[in-house]
């Protein structure tokens, strides 16, 4: 009885106690069930943005086309660029933008402009060069431009530009450090060429007081993030060996770009050999311009034009390791001839594509209209419907123009490590579809007005067509301001 009892009483401790145990089994049984076999998921990498469903060309070595592709994009720069699905899985975004219907490559990179001459559009048109610059342009020069007159036609110039899709171009004109402030504001990338030349500019006397504003503006700009200063010494025709040799020089000490006008005119070179008795080209490298210059150097040479260049002159351009920058609209509408870029390309030379500026010598900034004209003038000048295809005119308006102007390793592709300068167009239109080769549908289809979204370091610059940056009613209403002071200089 007693023991009964005893029992009782542990059987009444023991039972919940017991119970607990069970419950608590029973809890653990359904989650041992529902684990995971295998190894956990990876965690995503993470990024800042993520562009997915794209028609993606990256404009790599391969020429790699993705459908859909995809674009990761973590602090400024490409962090991957490959198959979208592929890329989903992969990273983690904190903004995540659906390309579908676009086409997403690399920006557009122009090789020779002269961007603040955008106040000067339209000016004066359908003359010879000699008279456009001589009775026009560098008498409306001398009254206006000035630190303003810069800033305000970069800014045009820049707007017009991310508009268009270029991300990065190449300038030569005065007050370049102004220049430069234009570009911050706009958030593009830019080399810019403060330009040498024999007679006074707007912005220096003589070659001392040229030497020092160029050294200023080096020195001011060099390291900057996304502007490159350059010297750019205008011409063989309007300097002196004097000049061109100090213009050098200054370039070689510093590490900076050159820039120069060469051959453009059939005017030029017979000028050049009733003068020197050689072509301009063979001129400078008589002179020792190319000297220190060219691939390793750190002072990337382009050379503007070469319109009248022969096989000679196109062997020594290869070998002092300079660029030519080919501004097929300029060369037609100045009358100036073809330049023999089906020759270039065959030959090994490197080659890019330029606007010039729009004051007169082509009037716009556009570098998809650059990239038609320009197959199609080689086109029709060899008589060869082959050359030059439209893969070709893209790799040169975006990694061959990146590597003239010495920042292949920065742009021009889009590859894990380069910036993150992009830009999508749209392609779900009357006038693109259908289409069946993406390269083909760029170069012959595609319009500035296409454009929709650009991306330089991973800012965002245009958004569905509307710039981000830039205040454009306020840009266009100053340069109409420009315009009336301009014509009042000239016929007060």
């Amino acid at each position: 009885m007693g023991v009964t009892r005893c029992l009782g009483a542990q059987g009444r401790g023991v039972r919940p106690a017991l119970g607990k145990v069970i419950v608590g089994l029973m809890a653990i049984v359904p989650a041992i069930a529902l684990a995971p076999v295998g190894p956990r998921p990876a965690k995503k990498e993470s990024a800042d943005l993520l562009i997915v469903n794209a028609r993606l060309i990256t404009v790599d070595a391969d020429l790699s086309l993705f459908d859909p592709g995809a674009v990761a994009v973590k602090d400024g720069a490409i962090a991957a660029a490959g198959p979208s699905p592929a890329l989903a899985a992969r990273f983690a975004a904190r903004s995540t933008w659906d390309a579908h219907h676009k086409i997403v490559m690399p920006g557009l990179v122009n090789t020779h402009t002269h961007a603040a001459m955008t106040l000067l559009r339209g000016l004066a048109d359908d003359l010879p060069l000699d008279r456009w610059l001589e009775d026009h342009i560098f008498p409306a020069e001398a009254k206006n431009v000035s630190p303003e007159f810069v800033y305000d036609g970069t800014l045009l110039g820049a707007l017009e530009m991310i508009e268009g899709g270029t991300t990065t171009f190449a300038d030569m004109y005065y007050f370049e450090g102004d220049a430069a402030r234009a570009v911050e504001k706009a958030g593009l990338r830019a080399v810019l060429g403060e330009t040498w030349i024999d007679f006074p500019a707007p912005d220096h006397r003589d070659l001392a007081s040229t030497i020092a504003v160029t050294a200023e503006f080096v020195r001011r700009w060099k390291g900057s993030r996304r502007v490159v200063p350059a010297v750019a010494p205008h011409a063989p025709y309007t300097c002196s060996r004097e000049t061109l040799l100090a213009a050098r020089e200054l370039a070689v000490r510093n590490g900076v770009p050159l820039l120069i006008h060469v051959a453009e005119t059939k005017k030029e070179l017979e000028d050049a050999r009733a003068k020197w008795g050689q072509s301009p080209v063979a001129y400078l490298d008589g002179i020792g311009f190319f000297a220190g210059t060219g691939p390793g150097t750190g002072v990337p040479v382009v050379a503007a034009h070469c319109v009248w260049v022969d096989g000679a002159d196109r062997a020594l351009l290869k070998a002092r390791g300079a660029a030519v920058s080919h501004n097929p609209e300029s060369n037609m509408k100045l009358a100036s001839g073809i330049a023999p870029i089906a020759d270039m390309a065959r030959e090994g030379l490197l080659w890019a594509i330029g606007t010039d500026g729009p004051a007169g010598s082509n009037n716009d900034l556009s570098m998809l209209e650059a990239m038609d004209f320009a197959g199609k003038l080689a086109k029709v000048s060899t008589l060869d419907p082959t050359v030059l295809a439209a893969r070709d005119l893209v790799v040169a308006a975006t990694r061959s123009g990146a590597r003239a102007l010495g920042l292949e390793g920065k742009i021009g592709s889009l590859e894990p490590g380069k910036r993150a300068d992009l830009i999508a167009i749209d392609v779900r239109n009357a006038h693109v579809e259908p289409f069946e080769d993406a390269y083909s549908a760029l170069v012959y289809t595609a319009k500035a007005a296409d454009v929709t979204d650009v991306w330089v370091d991973g800012r965002r610059l245009l958004s569905d067509r509307r710039p981000t940056t830039l205040d454009a009613k306020a840009i266009v209403a100053a340069a109409v301001a420009w315009r009336q002071k301009i014509r009042q200089s000239l016929h007060p």
